[in-house]
């Protein structure tokens, strides 16, 4: 083997050990929550997703942002794990906020029915009212995103499709439920092996390249890629007729689990933030906060 070739292999060795760490899909481990039902892991982050995107009390929406970052921690995720995909949404997040203040600079006075001007600018004036909006917008993320990247590592596909079928939900729709998480962190690992590939054969597609550069290399890469998962999927439907799967009304599970007393206790966890949700509309007489008054 030649020097170049063996100096190749390393290179791209290292790449995919770099690559592997922002694949986003399930991760093993003992945790309290990766032990917990993966139905009681869905109808948690449906739950709280929802209360959270409902409500607008900050007192809330702060509490919900720090429960979910304990459960970061508790899973045992890493920043190396999430980093990329946390960077794209934190990107954005801003370019919406921005966006928000930028066409309505003045929502905040008319949601709190006061005007506190931090900076006057003609038409973009930064108010404390619209200030103070924007911070619930962003804490909405910061809520919903820890919770979702929770789901996603540490939820096995084949126990949720079977946790979904027990509670009735056809095991048609859950097996395909099953594919498509198990398929994402397939199409994330060929996109960094085929980028790992093209580095390595002097295409630099990495941050010390142009931006331009890099969106071109990106799209010559995702470009085929999208047909070759298309290929992939007739052929595993394909392969899922031959088998007659569909052709029975019901189907047994390998890796199905029963409810434990922590997946009920979680569950009602859900529940009783949705109940905190309605009481502070009572309280606040409405969605909104409001410190103004």
């Amino acid at each position: 083997m030649s020097k170049l070739t063996l100096t190749l292999n390393k290179r791209t060795g290292r790449m995919k050990i770099m690559n592997d760490s922002k694949i986003l899909g399930y991760q093993p481990g003992n945790s309290f929550i990766h032990a917990l039902n993966a139905t009681t892991k869905m109808i948690f982050l449906i739950l709280v997703s929802i209360a959270c995107m409902v409500t607008y009390d900050t007192r809330f929406l702060i509490a919900i942002c720090i429960l979910s970052l304990i459960l970061l921690k508790i899973a045992g995720i890493k920043w190396k794990q999430v980093s990329f995909i946390v960077k794209f949404i934190i990107v954005f997040a801003v370019i919406n906020i921005l966006a928000v203040f930028i066409f309505q600079p003045t929502y905040g006075e008319s949601l709190y029915h006061s005007k506190t001007v931090l900076i006057n600018a003609g038409y973009f004036t930064l108010t404390a009212q619209e200030l103070f909006y924007l911070l619930n917008v962003s804490l909405k993320y910061i809520c919903s995103i820890p919770l979702v990247l929770l789901f996603l590592l540490t939820t096995n596909p084949s126990q949720f499709a079977a946790s979904l079928n027990k509670i009735g939900v056809s095991y048609k729709v859950s097996y395909a439920v099953s594919l498509a998480l198990r398929y994402i962190p397939n199409i994330q690992e060929s996109y960094w092996s085929i980028s790992a590939a093209q580095q390595a054969r002097g295409n630099e597609l990495s941050k010390k390249a142009s931006l331009g550069k890099r969106i071109h290399g990106t799209l010559n890469i995702v470009t085929p890629l999208i047909f070759s998962s298309l290929d992939r999927i007739d052929t595993i439907s394909t392969a899922m007729q031959l088998r007659r799967f569909g052709s029975k009304k019901k189907r047994t599970w390998y890796v199905a689990e029963k409810f434990s007393l922590a997946d009920y206790l979680v569950t009602s966890l859900a529940f009783i933030l949705v109940l905190i949700v309605i009481l502070l509309f009572k309280v606040n007489s409405g969605r909104f906060y409001n410190p103004f008054v």
